[in-house]
């Protein structure tokens, strides 16, 4: 560090100045024009008077403000990378608050647990987002998601189908380090329960991702079109065993209203409709 700042010893006070510089007939030391503080500093060493170069106020507010843009950019970089891994479905990345059109009067509830996420995550909270098809379920967990990973927080969304997926034809230590993966997620997101393969290999499939996060305690938000009476009192052992362990962490919100689908397609065809019925002058 020493022979740093020997390095930048400027002892010919004569030496080029820049522009905002001037030197101090006083102690002939240079200084900033613009701040008027001190770009050098003297000091004795070993009874060798030394002067080197400082920084003034402006160069401080300079280097901090790099340093601001590095943890800026850095950041980013860690969210983009978030988002790549957590949403592998770029469609999803569109998913947030600011695209909201106003479809779901719920939405207000997402925001809410993204502010409290930390308080909630201590304690496992997740959500069970459940209505009909088309009424902004996916929508409401994928707000969520982006807003995490705004801030830094890592997240996976995905669904059953494509879990099951991965898992088909792995070993079983492979299959373990696959749901280890998911599982070291702060939120796990799994979308449509219900749409995967109904068999025997699914079915244990899906109860081995629920209860390896039901028993790490962390928070997971499921959505389905199940309804809740039937997510209450299934028909046999192996889907209570998957039900039970949902119900106990996540929380149950009916999201309910209009087919977001039917909406934009109403609003698809008429954009169509006004584009190719128009007569030319």
């Amino acid at each position: 560090m020493i022979n740093n700042i020997f390095n930048s010893t400027d002892n010919n006070n004569s030496a080029s100045l820049a522009d905002d510089e001037y030197i101090d007939p006083v102690d002939g030391l240079i200084y900033c024009k613009v701040c008027g503080k001190h770009r050098q500093m003297r000091f004795i060493f070993h009874g060798e008077e030394r002067i080197v170069r400082t920084l003034c106020k402006c160069g401080e507010a300079e280097r901090d403000a790099r340093i601001q843009e590095e943890e800026r950019r850095e950041f980013q970089r860690r969210t983009d990378s978030l988002r790549r891994t957590g949403m592998p479905d770029r469609k999803m990345w569109e998913y947030t608050f600011d695209n909201d059109k106003g479809y779901n009067s719920k939405l207000y509830m997402a925001q809410n647990y993204v502010d409290r996420f930390e308080d909630l995550k201590a304690d496992g909270r997740g959500l069970l987002l459940w209505g009909q098809t088309g009424t902004g379920k996916t929508y409401f967990a994928g707000c969520i998601a982006n807003a995490l990973i705004d801030k830094g927080i890592s997240v996976y969304m995905t669904n059953f189908s494509t879990i099951i997926n991965q898992l088909t034809g792995a070993f079983s230590e492979e299959k373990n380090q696959i749901i280890e993966t998911i599982n070291q997620k702060s939120l796990l997101i799994i979308d449509d329960l219900g749409i995967e393969r109904n068999t025997d290999y699914a079915t244990e499939q899906v109860y081995n991702v629920i209860d390896t996060r039901y028993r790490s305690g962390r928070p997971m938000i499921i959505t389905t079109n199940i309804i809740l009476d039937d997510l209450k009192n299934p028909k046999d052992l192996a889907h209570k065993r998957i039900y039970d362990r949902i119900l106990e962490r996540c929380t149950p919100i009916l999201i309910e209203g209009r087919n977001i689908r039917e909406i934009n397609m109403e609003e698809n065809n008429k954009v169509i409709r006004e584009a190719i019925t128009k007569k030319n002058d």
